[in-house]
């Protein structure tokens, strides 16, 4: 996958330099790795312990936060500022709060819009629809009032838990949104302020080169 990913991009395995990973999926990193290895003949730089990020996480337990999420504060810091509120719609929807002095100081984390479960009987609505436009009617067929109302009440959620954290931190702040679903919801509320769909990788880019140097 590697390999043919490379030549359908126009590049040979030996054209790569280095090679950044961030995740949260144990399971094939060993796999992974030891592809990297192989066939590109570069032994990986992995998102963790160890590795300087420029951020300092100031939570009850800082090992508990996962990768991607440490790479998307790092992107939203070093690319807009402190303080901002990281907001990532992948397969898990995570917010983490980000100071004036790269501290992350509070997080949640809840379901994502694509792992949702529809109600007993009802079919699962696709989402990919969503990537280009949200639903704009309720007063429709039972399947797409369902797609209509679960993509609402997430997007309400998303309103409601913004405001949560401005109501208990003492200071204005922007909103950066991240991650698959992101521009959707970002052009539906005014609650989001900025929309990076790279700002992963421009964390991990930032946090190679804060250890190569």
């Amino acid at each position: 996958m590697i390999t043919q990913f490379l030549r359908l991009s126009g590049y040979a395995p030996g054209d790569v330099d280095d090679v950044i990973i961030t995740s949260v999926v144990p399971k094939v990193m060993h796999s992974f790795r030891a592809s990297i290895v192989k066939f590109l003949n570069i032994d990986p730089m992995i998102v963790g312990p160890g590795v300087k990020t420029g951020i300092n996480i100031r939570m009850d337990n800082p090992q508990n936060m996962g990768a991607d999420c440490i790479a998307d504060c790092a992107g939203a810091y070093y690319e807009y500022g402190g303080p901002i509120l990281v907001a990532d719609f992948g397969t898990a929807t995570t917010f983490n709060y980000v100071t004036a002095d790269a501290s992350v100081i509070c997080g949640l984390i809840t379901t994502g819009i694509r792992t949702a479960r529809p109600p007993c009987g009802m079919p699962r609505p696709s989402c990919r629809k969503w990537k280009s436009r949200a639903p704009r009617r309720f007063w429709r067929k039972a399947p797409a009032s369902h797609a209509a109302g679960l993509y609402y009440n997430f997007l309400g959620g998303i309103e409601r838990t913004i405001a949560q954290f401005h109501r208990e931190i003492d200071e204005d702040f922007r909103v950066v949104a991240t991650g698959g679903l992101s521009r959707v919801f970002a052009d539906d509320t005014d609650m989001i302020d900025i929309y990076d769909p790279d700002l992963i990788f421009k964390g991990m880019l930032h946090i190679y080169e804060r250890n190569v140097r």
